[in-house]
């Protein structure tokens, strides 16, 4: 079986239903190919409960629809999810479900895209033709959880951040949080009013902001250099946090706007967690050493029993599972060998989309800059 196109896109998260809304808009035909049973999977199925958006609504809208006025500024998931549902339905987004895409190969002498799926209920296999593919699966494809020696012999229960809901059932049960980025910290925050006994490992340094002065430093970047913007943020944040340092959380030596735009790493904008810290209500640990049963091994010396590990560890891009040629797009890891913002743009009608380390904002942009490089080279045929 086989259906022909102008534009594929693989997967319809936010990254892909934009991307189609833009092409939509431009009278441009595609077909998005997910592989869950609906959009935005992970925003509807693997988002702990109290997540809000890190950064302020203007930031984080999707291409020519912003959030309504009565908006709160940092919008909480079920309303995002609700926002993603009206965007979807406004722009006539209809991805192809259950659709698990498993090669996508560029045959030189149609000069075409051929991307071949399964259907993942009646298990038929079609083939998908196309001139333009776009990569939407985006940074956080798959869950990460790092090597540690011995976790295989923990007797308690392990998961990863993207499969935590909430802190209910973790109400008394010693809980490690192994990640200090935003997910890690709020899931930490989470389980010590759920009740749990809260350790979190820190393994780097790490600045901590609330979302005032996230607000704060991006209105300062309008009108002063990064460099300037960050001295006067860490200065507000001491401030406000005084020297974390002796709670076992070291700033990094770049500030934090500058390492964000180098190296894609946020900042931690705190929700309580850093009070919760030093009251002891939270422990801050360092990296795992080892794991022997239900005893952990800190790097540190420190030895502990737990009852849960959550894994915040971030999440990895699956690109290279079954994208067989990259057009010159991606590295060995998945990730775009050109940093941006040129980065969403390969040879032969190649692009991807969600992965510039830039959230929905960089979502939105790679979403319009891909459509409207397609409609130039379409327009021009």
């Amino acid at each position: 079986m086989k259906q022909e196109t102008i534009v594929v896109i693989v997967r319809a998260g936010p990254a892909g239903i934009a991307t189609s809304a833009c092409l939509n808009l431009l009278s441009i035909p595609n077909i998005v190919l997910e592989m869950e049973d609906c959009y935005a999977s992970l925003w509807q199925k693997k988002a702990y409960d109290r997540l809000k958006l890190h950064l302020a609504k203007n930031f984080c809208q999707l291409p020519h629809m912003p959030f309504p006025l009565s908006a709160p500024t940092f919008v909480p998931k079920n309303m995002f999810v609700q926002y993603l549902k009206n965007y979807v339905y406004h722009f006539n987004v209809d991805p192809l479900y259950q659709r698990s895409v498993e090669s996508a190969w560029y045959d030189k002498s149609a000069q075409k895209w051929v991307v071949t799926a399964q259907n993942n209920v009646s298990a038929l296999v079609k083939e998908y033709v196309s001139e333009f593919l776009v990569v939407g699966t985006g940074e956080n494809s798959e869950g990460f959880i790092p090597n540690v020696y011995g976790l295989d012999t923990f007797k308690g229960l392990v998961i990863h951040s993207s499969d935590y809901e909430n802190g209910k059932t973790f109400g008394d049960k010693d809980v490690l949080v192994v990640g200090a980025g935003n997910f890690g910290m709020e899931i930490a925050y989470d389980l010590c009013n759920w009740g749990a006994q809260t350790s979190v490992v820190v393994r780097s340094p790490v600045h901590v902001l609330n979302k005032e002065l996230v607000q704060l430093g991006m209105y300062f970047l309008k009108y002063i250099r990064c460099t300037i913007a960050d001295k006067m943020v860490l200065v507000l944040s001491k401030l406000l946090y005084g020297d974390l340092g002796r709670f076992g959380i070291q700033r990094p030596l770049k500030g934090p706007i500058l390492l964000k735009k180098e190296t894609g790493i946020s900042p931690v904008i705190d929700v309580g967690t850093i009070s919760k810290i030093k009251t002891g209500d939270i422990k801050v640990m360092t990296s795992i050493k080892d794991i022997q049963g239900d005893i952990i091994k800190f790097t540190n010396g420190q030895e502990r029993q737990f009852d849960a590990i959550v894994f915040a560890t971030g999440f990895k891009s699956t690109v290279r599972k079954w994208l067989k040629e990259d057009g010159g797009l991606f590295n060995e890891k998945g990730m775009p060998k050109h940093k941006s913002p040129n980065h969403w743009k390969g040879e032969n009608g190649l692009y991807c989309v969600g992965f510039a380390s830039a959230g929905l904002f960089g979502i939105s942009n790679d979403a319009k800059n891909i459509a409207s490089d397609i409609f130039r080279i379409v327009d021009g045929k």
